[in-house]
C-alpha cells in the first residue's frame, strides 16, 4: 500500500486544541500515511502544503467551521484540484448549495476516522476520482487510538480556564459521540437519530493523560450530552480523578439530566467538575416544547440550585431569537439569567443567538415553522427567517454587536451585561426590578466564576474576523 500525504484541516473548534483533527491524524499515521495538521483559526493556510497533498480533509464539527470551510475548499481547488478533497464531520452532510469549486468529492458524517483512512488506502492513494455516494454516513462502533496531538500548535495558543483571577492551560477531550435526545434545533440527531458511541475509559484516559503532559490543568468534555450514558460518565471521571487528582473539567448536558442525575454532582465536584454547560435555550415554555428540549421555565431554575448546593456552577447557552419569539420571551430570558444570579455565567453572545434552520433539521419536519419561513440562504447555510415584530430583528443586530465587541476586549461579564440589558431597555422597555432570588445566587463573585476564555458558541454566526481566516490573503506560500 502507497503512503499517501493526508493534511486535516480545522477551521474552527471553539477556540479548543481541534480533537477533530488530532483524533483522524492519529488513524491515518498508525495505517502508515504522511500526516500533516493545520489549525485555521491559530494559522494561515499554507500554499506549499495543499500542493503537497494528496488527501485534504476539512473538519466540521459545528455550523461555524462549515460556512468558513466552503471558503477553505475553494483555495484547495484552486492551488491542488488533483487532490481528493473531504469534509467530514457534524456538518459534512448539509447540502449548503455550495458552489462546485467549493464543495468536496466526498463528505463523511458521522464516525470518520475509518473512512478516512479508507479515502488514504484506496482513491487518494490510487488517483482516482472517489466512488459514489458523495456524501456518507458512517455510525459503525469503532476503538479510538491516540489523538495525534503532537501535530498541532501548543496548549498556550488556545482557550484557557479563567478561574479565581487566573488563566490555566485546559484541554479538549470526548468520552463519547452522539446524543440520545433528539432536540428539534440540534444538528447531532439529524446524524446520530438518537445514537451515541462511547470513547473506552483507557482511551480517553490516554488522550487525557497526553494534555496534562503538554501541560493542561483543567480539561472540556466536548461530548454532546455527557451524560447520555451516565454509567459511562461515572467511570470516565473516577478514573481521571484517580490519575490526575489535582486536574479540574468541565461537561455539557441537558437541564433534564441535572436534575434526573442530581446523586452524581457531589461526587463530580469532588472529583474536579467546575462547571456545567446547559441548554436553557429560553425562558418561554411553549419555545421549549417547539424545540422538545425536555424541559420547563422551573426546570431552570432548580438545575442552578441543584449545582450550586455541590459547589459547581451552571453555565447555561441561551437562544433568544426565534421565529415565536416575542419581546416578552426575550425581557423574561434577561430577567431569568438576572434573577438566578447568572449574569457571570452567561458569555455574551448568547444572548444573541438567532434558530438557525439547517438542511435537516428535525424542525423542519415537525411542523412548528410552517409559513414562518423564508427562502433557502446558502451563504449562511440554513432557511432564513423574520421575526413577526421587526424591534427584535434589530435588537438581535444590537446585541451580536455587542457581543463581538466584548469577545474582543474581553470586558467584565458585569459591564457587558449592563451594556447588552442597556440595548434590551432601550428597545424594548424598562426591564424592572431583577434581583438575584436568595436560594439561587452564587458563593462566588461573578467575575471569579469559572469559565473558558473563547466566548464564542457553536450556534453562534461566524464572526468578521472568524471569516478572515479563509480568505485568500490568509494564504501563505511557505512550506514546512
Amino acid at each position: 500500500m502507497a503512503r499517501v500525504r493526508a493534511l486535516l484541516l480545522s477551521t474552527y473548534e471553539l477556540g479548543h486544541q481541534p480533537l477533530h483533527v488530532a483524533s483522524p491524524a492519529g488513524a491515518l499515521l498508525r495505517a502508515g500515511h504522511d500526516v500533516r495538521c493545520r489549525d485555521l483559526a491559530v494559522d494561515p493556510l499554507d500554499e506549499a502544503e495543499l500542493r503537497w497533498a494528496q488527501l485534504v480533509g476539512v473538519s466540521v464539527p459545528m455550523h461555524t467551521a462549515m460556512r468558513l470551510a466552503r471558503r477553505v475548499g475553494a483555495e484547495v481547488r484552486a492551488a491542488n484540484p488533483e487532490a481528493v478533497l473531504c469534509f467530514y464531520g457534524l456538518y459534512a452532510g448539509a447540502d449548503d448549495g455550495a458552489a462546485d469549486t467549493e464543495r468536496p468529492d466526498v463528505s463523511i458524517c458521522g464516525e470518520y476516522e475509518a473512512e478516512l483512512v479508507a479515502l488514504a488506502d484506496g482513491p487518494a492513494g490510487s488517483g482516482r476520482p472517489p466512488e459514489e455516494p458523495r456524501v456518507r454516513l458512517r455510525l459503525g462502533r469503532q476503538r479510538f487510538g491516540l489523538p495525534a496531538r503532537h501535530l498541532l500548535p501548543p496548549l498556550e495558543r488556545y482557550a484557557r480556564l479563567v478561574a479565581d483571577g487566573d488563566r490555566r492551560l485546559a484541554g479538549y477531550v470526548a468520552a463519547g459521540h452522539g446524543c440520545v435526545h433528539r432536540c428539534r434545533h440540534c444538528p447531532v440527531p439529524v446524524v446520530y437519530d438518537g445514537r451515541t458511541r462511547i470513547v473506552e475509559v483507557e482511551a480517553v484516559l490516554a488522550d487525557v493523560a497526553q494534555l496534562v503532559a503538554m501541560g493542561a490543568e483543567h480539561v472540556t468534555f466536548g461530548d454532546p450530552d455527557f451524560l447520555s450514558g451516565p454509567a459511562h460518565a461515572r467511570r470516565v471521571v473516577a478514573a481521571v480523578h484517580d490519575a490526575f487528582p489535582s486536574l479540574t473539567f468541565d461537561v455539557t448536558t441537558k437541564v433534564s439530566h441535572v436534575l434526573s442525575h442530581r446523586e452524581l454532582w457531589p461526587s463530580f465536584a469532588s472529583g474536579g467538575c467546575l462547571f456545567v454547560v446547559s441548554a436553557f435555550e429560553s425562558a418561554d415554555d411553549t419555545i421549549l416544547r417547539h424545540l422538545d428540549k425536555g424541559h420547563t421555565v422551573a426546570d431552570e431554575l432548580e438545575a442552578v440550585a441543584v449545582l450550586r448546593r455541590s459547589g459547581i456552577e451552571p453555565r447555561p447557552s441561551l437562544l433568544p431569537f426565534t421565529p415565536w419569539s416575542t419581546a416578552e420571551d426575550v425581557r423574561a430570558l434577561f430577567q431569568l439569567v438576572e434573577r438566578a444570579d447568572l449574569v457571570g455565567n452567561v458569555d455574551p453572545v448568547h444572548y444573541s443567538i438567532r434558530l438557525l434552520v439547517p438542511p435537516g433539521s428535525l424542525l423542519l419536519e415537525s411542523g412548528a415553522l410552517n409559513g414562518l419561513l423564508d427562502v433557502y440562504d446558502p451563504d449562511h447555510l440554513g432557511w432564513a427567517w423574520r421575526s413577526s415584530d421587526p424591534r427584535l430583528d434589530e435588537l438581535q443586530a444590537r446585541l451580536a454587536a455587542v457581543a463581538e465587541h466584548a469577545g474582543l476586549d474581553d470586558a467584565p461579564a458585569h459591564e457587558v451585561h449592563r451594556a447588552m440589558r442597556g440595548q434590551v431597555e432601550d428597545v424594548l422597555g424598562p426591564l424592572g426590578d431583577t434581583s438575584p432570588v436568595a436560594g439561587l445566587r452564587s458563593a462566588i463573585d461573578a467575575e471569579q466564576r469559572p469559565r473558558l476564555s473563547e466566548a464564542w458558541f457553536c450556534c453562534a454566526e461566524p464572526t468578521d474576523a472568524q471569516l478572515v481566516t479563509a480568505v485568500p490573503s490568509a494564504v501563505t506560500t511557505g512550506g514546512r
